[in-house]
């Protein structure tokens, strides 16, 4: 994760509309509910990556392409090729998702229902509001916040599913809500994990960690031939908006 945001000390401190008094820079660290963060987030565009989860900012380090750029790029092609075949899915990466008070995260990647099936909308100003049927991490570093207040934050508020690709460790885990709590999806006897909310998003996860293009996309295609990804596929169609 990333920012180009100057150190605090040598930004210039934006004055308040309202009140001429200085908006402070965010700092990593900081408690504010989401309304402040929004404020400050918008007195500070430079920003490329800050993330507010369970009521504490966080702001993005330098970025390995080994540990985040690289496999970030695989993690979308997959997703990216699912899309492609469904038309009325949404998409996106590195969004600002507007969970609760004191969570608005910016995940990797995302997936959402179109309109009228899902709990998420994209609000006038283009901004996302509530929780995406799934979400995606690329962790390294992260790893920490990830697996502990982010994913307390995306369970409490809903999200469906959450894939976190825990890069260093070479594993990926894949989380599924159920009865109000993540369980691990159990993978076939092939190996492949298979999407609940989405089928025929399909994953064989051990070739995304040694990053095995052709087989990660192989496994997705078969995914793609099955009658339950056609059924889905024409049920979202019904809901696409017009003109996808």
């Amino acid at each position: 994760m990333s920012t180009t945001t100057s150190a605090a000390s040598e930004y210039r401190l934006p004055l308040s509309p309202k009140s001429r008094a200085p908006i402070l820079p965010l700092e990593t660290g900081d408690c504010m509910n989401r309304a402040e963060f929004r404020r400050r987030c918008e007195a500070m565009p430079d920003l490329e990556r800050v993330e507010l989860i369970e009521g504490i900012v966080f702001m993005g380090a330098a970025v390995r392409y080994t540990q985040h750029g690289g496999p970030h790029q695989l993690l979308i092609g997959w997703l990216d090729r699912f899309l492609e075949e469904a038309p009325g899915l949404l998409g996106g990466i590195n969004t600002s998702v507007g969970l609760d008070d004191i969570n608005e995260p910016q995940p990797d990647a995302f997936l959402m229902l179109p309109p009228g099936m899902s709990k998420a909308a994209v609000t006038v100003d283009g901004y996302l509001e509530g929780p995406p049927e799934f979400v995606a991490e690329v962790s390294a570093s992260t790893t920490s916040i990830d697996l502990h207040p982010k994913f307390e934050a995306y369970r409490r508020n809903g999200i469906r599913e959450y894939l976190v690709w825990r890069v260093v460790d070479r594993q990926v885990d894949w989380f599924a809500l159920q009865g109000g709590q993540f369980v691990r999806l159990p993978a076939d006897a092939d190996d492949v994990l298979r999407s609940r909310v989405f089928p025929g998003l399909w994953l064989d996860a051990a070739a995304l960690v040694s990053q095995r293009r052709k087989r990660v996309y192989a496994v997705l295609r078969q995914g793609l031939a099955t009658p339950e990804f056609v059924a889905f596929a024409a049920e979202v169609a019904k809901h696409a908006p017009a003109g996808e």
